[in-house]
């Protein structure tokens, strides 16, 4: 007769130290801005830093990830075979100066925009067209509208998961952020952020939100999907070359290239993951045969063939970027 599986041990400790606040087979549909994938064997949600600490040491021999807002996260059909991580509370919180505010790493970015812009604090209105978290945006260095989180990051509070969750803070330059990357690995969780902001009026910042909001109105879809597919190559555009390529409309199972814009993928209801894969595979097949530039996706895989936490049956994704742990 064997015994429970380190999966089951480690839900029994976190159910023991977090009552109430772990699910057991959640659908990635409902955290994920894709709304598909299979589920995370395990959900917990934490509150605070002192949770995070409570938590890793029933991690260390479990796969595990920390979804965010799951605007660039894209789970196998076959589901996560691990612990999926959710910041919320005071993690997710927000404390405002006159020249710094400090931001939960779970607090949503269009959040953080809208709040610090109607304090009249400035700098940080980009945000509001970024559908990610705090976290993600400082572990992937996230910018849009000509500027990036380097630009304003002051400092991050990061809780190492393979060092027992003690928080340990980075200046923005130890954290080598770099475009759509950082030095973070995957075990490493960001708890708060710390960014620069000056005074302004309310409603020069309300009116500079609301610009990009037209903007991103006008020239993203809505819908089902996360964000963009590629990462810009050096000195062009991915949107450009999918659209020059004309496969705007092209389509694999449930999932289409967007016809608003070419660097976004929509996906139907009942599309599957592997839809998608399939058609980052043909896109990138496309414009490198078309060009000579091969796209890189900045979307992150989760729980296909040769990661952590991969079911049976999961196919492979494009490549295997050290996601979870």
């Amino acid at each position: 007769m064997t015994g429970p599986t380190p999966l089951e041990q480690a839900v029994a400790r976190l159910e023991a130290v977090l009552p109430g606040r772990v699910r057991r087979d959640v659908p990635f549909a409902e955290l994920t801005t894709y709304r598909l994938g299979g589920p995370a064997a395990v959900l917990v949600r934490l509150a605070g830093a002192a949770d995070v600490e409570e938590i890793a040491g029933a991690l260390d021999e479990v796969p595990f990830l920390v979804v965010g807002r799951g605007s660039n996260l894209l789970v196998a059909d076959e589901g996560f075979a691990g612990v999926a991580l959710a910041l919320e509370g005071d993690l997710a919180g927000l404390e405002m100066g006159a020249d710094t505010v400090v931001a939960g790493g779970g607090l949503a970015l269009p959040v953080l925009a809208r709040r610090t812009a109607a304090a009249g604090l400035t700098g940080l209105e980009f945000y509001v067209g970024i559908p990610g978290s705090v976290g993600g945006a400082v572990r992937m260095n996230a910018g849009g509208h000509g500027r990036e989180t380097g630009e304003v990051l002051g400092r991050a509070w990061i809780a190492d998961l393979a060092g027992g969750g003690r928080l340990e803070e980075r200046t923005a330059a130890s954290l080598e952020l770099g475009y759509r990357r950082s030095a973070l690995g995957p075990a490493g969780i960001v708890v708060q952020a710390e960014f620069a902001v000056s005074g302004r009026h309310p409603a020069e910042c309300e009116a500079e939100i609301d610009e990009i909001v037209r903007w991103r109105r006008a020239n993203q879809p809505g819908g089902s999907n996360a964000g963009s597919v590629f990462t810009n190559p050096p000195g062009d555009t991915a949107g450009r070359l999918i659209d020059a390529c004309g496969l705007k409309g092209l389509r694999v199972g449930g999932v289409r290239v967007s016809e608003r814009h070419a660097n976004f993928f929509q996906a139907d209801p009942g599309a599957r993951a592997a839809d998608v894969v399939a058609l980052v595979l043909e896109v990138q097949r496309r414009v490198e045969s078309a060009t000579g530039v091969r796209l890189h996706p900045e979307l992150r895989p989760a729980g296909f063939a040769g990661q952590p936490g991969s079911r049976p049956g999961a196919p492979p994704a494009w490549t295997i970027q050290g996601a979870c742990r």
